[in-house]
């Protein structure tokens, strides 16, 4: 399903790995400990006392319990006519730099750089998808903070290279409302000009 919706030009599908299940024997090799940590962040935020896999965010906003495609578009088509991203991000590489711009808009948040490794196949050593190999697709390898945002147009340059951490070649940059501790509504977002 993650494939399906990563190749829709209006969603930008993302898979945040989380380490929660390196106790059966397996671990993600790209799964980060800072992800397990921002889940349980979401969970606390909305009063839920368990971790759960697969669960899906719909521009900030946690769904229950989900690999059922029909309740995912719903989600999605909801999420469009009520609360879309209200919020401009641009994001363009100008050589060495990634020059980030936020449009001027109601609230406040925060801007995030998410290098993403676009495709990935790995195989499953424990576990109940032992044996399985999967193809995994935009992989968030990392969150670097570039700034606040408080309401008003603001610009941000950033080296390119924290755009490929983890070898990853491509990103996203997002405007998140509320904290890292405690995450909201996604108010704007966009890919990388290659992306």
């Amino acid at each position: 399903m993650m494939g399906d919706y990563a190749q829709q030009a209006d969603i930008i599908a993302l898979t945040l790995p989380v380490t929660y299940w390196d106790y059966l024997g397996w671990k993600d090799e790209l799964a980060i400990p800072a992800f397990t940590e921002r889940q349980r962040a979401y969970a606390l935020s909305h009063g839920e006392r368990q971790l759960f896999t697969p669960q899906a965010i719909v521009n900030g906003e946690p769904s229950p319990v989900r690999s059922d495609q029909a309740f995912l578009d719903r989600s999605l088509r909801t999420a469009r006519q009520s609360w879309g991203l209200i919020v401009l991000v641009k994001a363009t590489d100008q050589g060495d730099r990634i020059t980030i711009d936020i449009g001027a808009g109601r609230g406040s948040g925060e801007v995030w750089l998410l290098p993403i490794l676009r495709r990935h196949r790995t195989a499953v050593g424990h576990g109940e998808n032992k044996g399985q190999v999967v193809d995994y697709v935009n992989k968030v390898r990392g969150m670097h903070k570039v700034g606040a945002w408080m309401g008003q147009a603001a610009h941000f340059e950033l080296p390119r290279s924290l755009a490929r951490s983890g070898h990853a070649d491509n990103y996203v940059v997002m405007l998140q409302s509320g904290t890292l501790a405690h995450p909201a509504r996604i108010l704007g977002a966009t890919k990388g000009p290659s992306f």
